[in-house]
């Protein structure tokens, strides 16, 4: 009995480890030129591929924001509910580090290749978003 509470404790530790070194969750957005929140992403795996939907908007400018710069299936579409995080998988090379996927900036209506990478303990969340050699690093804040 006491083997089986031992081992059971040891999966749950394990389990809570690889949840923290993962980046799903929902993340608070902070705007890396302001400094500001902008916004909470809920960032799920499905079939081994991250997926990310803005779940709330912190301050708008304007109510229920539409992607009026987009320019693929998501113009015009609410920015509330948004899918902006695509094909991101696991790096065979680090377990880390997610890549290969894409982020949307709704602001900017562009695409980047893009880079997730949990910093200190799974708290934090690097998002590094890359057009040709050019990048941007942004850290996101963990909420759940």
């Amino acid at each position: 009995m006491k083997k089986t509470i031992t081992a059971l404790l040891r999966a749950s530790v394990a389990g809570f480890a690889f949840a923290q070194s993962s980046p799903v969750g929902l993340w608070k957005t902070i705007d890396d030129e302001t400094g500001k929140e902008k916004s909470l992403v809920r960032i799920t795996e499905v079939n081994g591929t991250l997926v990310g939907k803005i779940e709330k908007l912190i301050n708008p400018s304007e109510p229920d924001p539409k992607c009026d710069k987009c320019t693929d299936d998501r113009k015009d579409k609410p920015i509330t509910g948004m899918t902006i995080i695509r094909n991101a998988r696991q790096d065979a090379d680090d377990k880390g580090i997610w890549t290969g996927g894409e982020i949307m900036d709704p602001a900017a209506g562009k695409t980047y290749r893009a880079r997730f990478k949990p910093v200190d303990g799974g708290k934090k969340l690097e998002m590094r978003g890359y057009i040709g050699p050019f990048f941007r690093t942004q850290t996101w804040i963990r909420v759940e």
